[in-house]
């Protein structure tokens, strides 16, 4: 199956295909999914850990995904400790020189950075706000030139203000690094306005999650039939998008995203129960799911915006703060994009590192002393930032990552932590 998929696989759009290019590049992203969860065996959970705090075991799912039509250019998947910038740096070998790759928060380490850039491709993505850059040289457009390790980028910071049909204002700040450094040939506000095809990306992982797999869990108690059925799963998916992306091309003009993954999906699975076309009388080059796609295209795209909501009981993003959207998705009728002039001017020779501010120093020797109580003891992420009372679980979540991974902490499961063992003196 992984054979198959891997057969399939890759970037669908021509070059006339609307929708799928930013200038002469074709627009791809990397993104994790970790909401795949399997049956809770011995077999899977010594694969994949049990969550610290109840619950199936869950899968790691990343991805490179052509945002233009949702196509898989490549995928892994595999245990959620081992990190989402680990398992894109084995989609690396898939990126090309003429594709610029958009990313979230939480890419934007150097190392990885600097291996993106070694492929010859571009990269737009969002940048965190802690992150210390030292600001080279002031651009026309409200840019700025700065370095990220060895790389030279263009940071762009943008106030973005929504306006809703019901008269709902919502405001957010995006800081966006990117390899596009000439200002005057990819303007800031143009890269901030691109950015939001970044968001296809999961509208794929909801085909793949919802539509196919209607939120079950996988079947298989054993790893290797878990990883059958999960390039089975990505095979199917793969099928489905060439299917629509072939019907949307033969009418030309026509952008994929006007075609409905759930009418492809129900028409797939009518003539697999019905046994219908399996040998068709004449050449078709679109066939039955492609002319039902056809018959039934969505409108065009529309703005809107909604909250991000946390369905999940036990996610560790259930206790996000109120970011001031709408609750129900609703149409936008203005999009303001202000540029925010860059911070004051740090020594070109500094270094980008980020910066542990004074309460980030007592708060680490808060946690070690309370670890350092109960060496034996393992501590629930969850229960460290109620102790704290200071802090939010997914600031908790982590700082505690980061700690264990410089070894000041140990990690012992997903979510789950203790003290560092101390040495006897000799």
């Amino acid at each position: 199956m992984q054979v198959l998929f891997e057969v399939l696989c890759g970037p669908l759009a021509r070059p006339t295909t609307p929708g799928v290019r930013f200038g002469r590049y074709r627009t791809v992203s990397f993104d994790g999914c970790s909401s795949l969860k399997v049956p809770d065996t011995s077999r899977n959970r010594a694969w994949l850990d049990r969550l610290a705090h109840g619950g199936y075991p869950q899968l790691e799912l990343m991805t490179l995904v052509e945002t233009g039509t949702r196509a898989m250019i490549g995928a892994v998947f595999g245990p959620t400790a081992t990190g989402e910038t680990a398992y894109a740096k084995r989609l690396l070998h898939l990126l090309r020189p003429d594709m610029l790759v958009l990313w979230d928060k939480g890419f934007d380490g150097n190392d990885f950075l600097a291996a993106v850039t070694g492929t010859g491709a571009q990269v737009v993505g969002r940048l965190r706000s802690n992150r210390r850059v030292p600001v080279l040289s002031r651009l026309a457009d409200g840019s700025y030139l700065s370095v990220i390790g060895s790389v030279l980028v263009r940071i762009v910071d943008a106030q973005i203000t929504v306006t809703c049909t019901d008269g709902t204002v919502f405001d957010a700040s995006y800081r966006l690094v990117t390899t596009l450094t000439n200002a005057r040939r990819h303007p800031a506000g143009a890269l901030v306005s691109l950015y939001h095809q970044r968001w296809e990306h999961e509208s794929a992982y909801y085909a793949l999650r919802h539509t196919i797999l209607r939120g079950r869990v996988l079947r298989s108690g054993d790893p290797v039939g878990v990883e059958q059925e999960m390039w089975a799963l990505l095979t199917l998916y793969q099928l489905l998008r060439t299917v629509m992306v072939d019907a949307a091309q033969s009418r030309p003009g026509t952008d994929p995203d006007r075609c409905g993954f759930t009418i492809a999906f129900h028409a797939a699975r009518d003539l697999v129960i019905q046994a219908e076309g399996v040998l068709p009388e004449a050449p078709d080059p679109i066939g039955t799911i492609g002319r039902r796609v056809l018959a039934r295209l969505l409108p065009p795209r529309r703005p809107r915006i909604s909250t991000r909501k946390v369905k999940s009981p036990i996610s560790r993003y259930g206790e996000r703060l109120d970011d001031g959207r709408p609750d129900t998705s609703r149409a936008i009728t203005r999009l303001d994009i202000t540029l925010l002039p860059p911070p004051p001017a740090l020594p070109t020779a500094s270094r980008d590192e980020r910066p542990i501010a004074s309460a980030d120093r007592r708060r680490k020797q808060r946690v070690l002393a309370l670890l350092h109580q109960d060496p034996d003891r393992p501590w629930p992420a969850r229960d460290i930032a109620r102790h704290l009372g200071d802090i939010t679980l997914n600031t908790m979540y982590r700082q505690l990552s980061r700690w264990s991974a410089t070894g000041l902490i140990r990690k012992i499961s997903p979510g789950l932590y203790t003290a560092v063992p101390t040495l006897p003196p000799p």
